[in-house]
């Protein structure tokens, strides 16, 4: 005997007594009430004042806010998927108050609007969840990753490449001058040869283009050259133009991308077998704390070396204090760092480079060098170090050298007396001539200092919370929110959807502590 199926009653034609409300359909603690109660309660009146007013009313500011962050937090990037999903989404509905700005007005609201004004949108939030008990922002964990820009991969641009144009172009110059003397080789007056052949100036290779070809007029000269010279004057002139635009897009940089010139080309680990890939890209720098996003900031090189001091310096600037603490990695260790971040009074648990590799040297008892120049014994009461003979090494002098990033380094050289018919020659050096050696003691300081607080229990407990912490953050926003390309173009409108991407990844982490 088979059993009666009972089926669900269908109530879709069912009219009811009052309208229904949006607010029953959105639970008490879904992530949406969390972006709608704290857009709510920050200041956001640097955006209204750029509204002139007059004309047709404009949609609130705080209501396109609360949808664009809200969309982020659902892995919603694209401007039209939010105009979808503002007329199907009962969420976005109840957000929004159930008005429909079209695709057009969200990008232009994240792009233009928020321009340089989110930034301090996303510190009042963080100061807000730091007051809730979230996070704090004495103690940091700072690192960087790469995220692809939104410009084509093969539209590169070199600066190697363009000082090689305008070094070919120089010396064509060159040749085609040399011609010009051995068609008047035979005559007793010759053309005076320009002061420069400048491959700089588009003007000067003009003149010095217009100057060959006036010399060889009415003479009877290759096919060759005549096509090189028309070829010349139709190109040339140009090309050191473009040249000259793309070396001051590129500023300081070594590449950057045609269609995002403010985009360099960086190594991307982005495959299965993770082989590294150049694509135009902007290097995310994070400081973060307990999983929380509590800075950000994008560089435009590929090292992460370079960043650590300018990330800070916007760290303080938009809290108005430094940071108790800073946790790094190894890529964060230089005397420009250690010594900036020891002029701040910040404790700084960053390694350096072959911190690991001293420490399983130290563990396994074996040196493959011991006797390199920092493994030399130094005396600083008669400020000379010893070789492994026990000679005394002399200091002969120090001299100043400059970073690429303009800082003084201060090198000290020492040298052995004599190291003629020493048994030890072989092993210890193989240079000519005595050993000198060369050391920078305010490098050596700061890596002893960086040293000593990296092994002790606190520095143990900071480098083991630093994998988890920022590193986490990373592969949230990467896989998670699968976010691994900008969809805007232009630094100043990729901070600000690197903001919105943050700003969403801390509200998202507030939802799951609710």
């Amino acid at each position: 005997m088979s059993l009666k199926i009972v089926w669900k009653t269908n109530h879709q034609s069912q009219l009811s007594l009052l309208p229904p409300s949006y607010d029953d359909f959105v639970a008490d603690n879904h992530p949406v009430r969390i972006v709608n109660t704290i857009i709510d309660r920050i200041d956001i009146n640097s955006i209204e004042r750029t509204y002139k007013g007059g004309g047709t009313s404009s949609y609130h500011p705080r209501d396109l806010l609360k949808i664009l962050i809200y969309a982020y937090l659902r892995n919603l990037y694209s401007s039209r998927k939010i105009e979808q999903a503002l007329g199907e989404n009962v969420h976005f509905m109840w957000l929004s108050g159930c008005i429909r700005p079209d695709h057009n007005t969200i990008s232009n609201f994240r792009s233009s609007k928020l321009k340089g004004k989110f930034k301090k949108i996303f510190n009042q939030v963080v100061m807000l969840l730091a007051e809730q008990g979230y996070l704090n922002i004495k103690d940091i964990y700072v690192d960087g990753t790469k995220i692809q820009a939104n410009a084509n991969r093969y539209t590169f641009v070199w600066g190697k490449s363009i000082n090689n144009s305008r070094e070919r172009i120089k010396k064509q110059l060159k040749e085609l001058w040399r011609y010009v003397e051995t068609v008047y080789a035979d005559e007793a007056q010759q053309p005076n040869e320009p002061d420069h052949f400048d491959a700089v100036n588009p003007g000067e290779v003009a003149k010095t283009i217009e100057r060959i070809s006036q010399a060889l007029e009415g003479k009877t000269i290759d096919k060759k050259v005549k096509q090189k010279l028309n070829y010349a004057k139709n190109n040339w002139s140009k090309n050191v133009a473009k040249y000259n635009r793309q070396q001051e897009q590129m500023g300081t940089r070594n590449s950057m991308s045609k269609t995002d010139p403010d985009a360099t080309f960086m190594r991307m680990k982005d495959d299965h077998m993770q082989n590294g890939q150049l694509k135009a890209g902007y290097n995310l720098q994070a400081a973060t704390n307990d999983q929380f996003i509590v800075n950000y900031t994008l560089a435009q090189t590929t090292a992460d070396t370079t960043t650590l001091i300018d990330h800070v310096d916007e760290f303080i600037e938009s809290y108005g204090q430094a940071p108790e603490q800073l946790t790094a990695d190894a890529g964060y260790g230089s005397e420009e760092n250690y010594a900036n971040l020891e002029s701040k009074d910040i404790e700084a648990f960053v390694k350096y480079n072959y911190f690991h590799k001293e420490q399983l040297e130290q563990k396994r008892g074996t040196c493959k060098k011991p006797f390199a120049g920092d493994k030399l014994y130094y005396n600083s009461e008669q400020d000379c170090y010893y070789c492994p003979m026990g000679q005394a090494m002399r200091n002969i002098g120090s001299c100043r050298r400059e970073t690429k990033t303009g800082y003084l380094q201060t090198i000290d050289r020492y040298q052995a007396n004599n190291c003629k018919g020493c048994p030890m020659r072989g092993v210890c050096h193989k240079a000519q001539g005595n050993r000198i050696v060369e050391r920078n003691h305010n490098l050596v300081r700061l890596k002893a200092k960086a040293k000593e607080k990296l092994l002790s229990l606190e520095g143990i407990a900071h480098r083991k919370q630093r994998c988890w912490d920022v590193e986490a953050v990373f592969g949230n926003i990467k896989q998670n929110m699968n976010f691994k390309r900008f969809f805007l173009r232009g630094i100043d409108k990729v901070e600000t959807e690197i903001g919105l991407v943050a700003m969403a990844h801390n509200l998202k982490k507030v939802t799951l502590r609710a």
